[in-house]
């Protein structure tokens, strides 16, 4: 029994006659639908499809948003616009907050080198 191959005829496998048909005919296609799809022609085509296809979506998409933002204002509950604005606000909070952070590691420093010198010159004085 052969799968698939063309080597020699069973008489006990009458299906294979007709799956080597459909082998050869899916074979055919497969060829035929690559020569067609790398045309610069089906390029065209598909683009010129696509483009068609998203500028007729455009107004149905603005329609959803515009309805979901109208529900979640109904709802009492944050849009994606929001949500980008809260984004931002705690960035700039986290920045300054490190800004801060670098000034008091600064000024820490500060005081302990100089309470550290403050502290040397009562060693070195003579009681």
């Amino acid at each position: 029994m052969s799968s698939g191959n063309n080597e020699s005829f069973n008489p006990f496998d009458p299906s294979q006659m007709f799956k080597d048909m459909r082998n050869a005919g899916m074979d055919a296609w497969a060829k035929t639908m690559v020569e067609l799809v790398n045309t610069d022609a089906y390029a065209e085509a598909s683009g010129s499809m696509l483009d068609a296809w998203l500028g007729g979506s455009g107004p149905f998409r603005d329609a959803v948003e515009s309805a979901t933002t109208n529900t979640l204002n109904n709802l009492n509950m944050p849009n994606r616009d929001d949500i980008t604005r809260l984004a931002e606000r705690m960035t700039n909070i986290e920045m300054r907050l490190d800004d801060l952070d670098a000034k008091l590691d600064e000024l820490l420093l500060v005081v302990r080198s100089s309470s550290g010198e403050h502290h040397r010159d009562r060693e070195e004085e003579p009681s």
